[in-house]
């Protein structure tokens, strides 16, 4: 298996994995396919991978900006952060460690990009074992399931913009492609 960054050539490709692995439109207008190509329209999208296995594009991922709101006397600042929507892999090759293997490889190219937290919205059960959490997201008000919606820090010492002071939840702002 080869992982690598997703070229335009790709994209055709791409969609129609993506489309199969979710098995038509479960994310608004185009599912998650649908999604994909409104993250790059908008220049949202900070990584994109592609697993390759006998040259065929078998898995794909994809990490888009987003932000989270900070609040500062009258004026609102935002600190960025990462969402990691979709990973997509053949269905006829799943289970088989191709998306485990796009996750590490995103987080360790994240890491080197100095990013300091993503976020994902997903099973508990699959994300806990790359290291995301509910409690690292516990901080944040999101319009998701509080049990589904995850966080990773992805620095040693990050600087803990995200968290909330006592009650305050601090807001996450989703790319406008997310239709949130």
């Amino acid at each position: 298996m080869l992982i690598r960054e997703e070229t335009p050539a790709d994209r055709a490709a791409v969609r129609l994995l993506i489309e199969a692995a979710f098995g038509g439109a479960t994310f608004g207008c185009n599912g998650e396919a649908g999604l994909v190509e409104r993250l790059r329209e908008e220049q949202a999208v900070i990584l994109s991978l592609v697993a390759e296995v006998d040259g065929e594009i078998a898995g794909h991922i994809l990490f888009s900006r987003m932000w989270i709101e900070q609040p500062a006397s009258s004026t609102p600042v935002v600190a960025p952060a990462v969402a990691l929507a979709p990973v997509a892999v053949s269905p006829r090759l799943q289970r088989k460690g191709i998306g485990s293997s796009l996750i590490r490889a995103g987080l360790e190219r994240l890491r080197q990009q100095q990013e300091d937290i993503v976020l994902v919205l997903g099973e508990p059960a699959y994300y806990t074992r790359f290291g995301f959490s509910v409690e690292t997201a516990r901080g944040l008000e999101s319009p998701f399931p509080p049990d589904a919606f995850m966080g990773l820090e992805l620095r040693a010492a990050p600087s803990r913009e995200w968290t909330g002071l006592g009650n305050e939840k601090r807001k996450v702002r989703y790319p406008a492609a997310f239709g949130l």
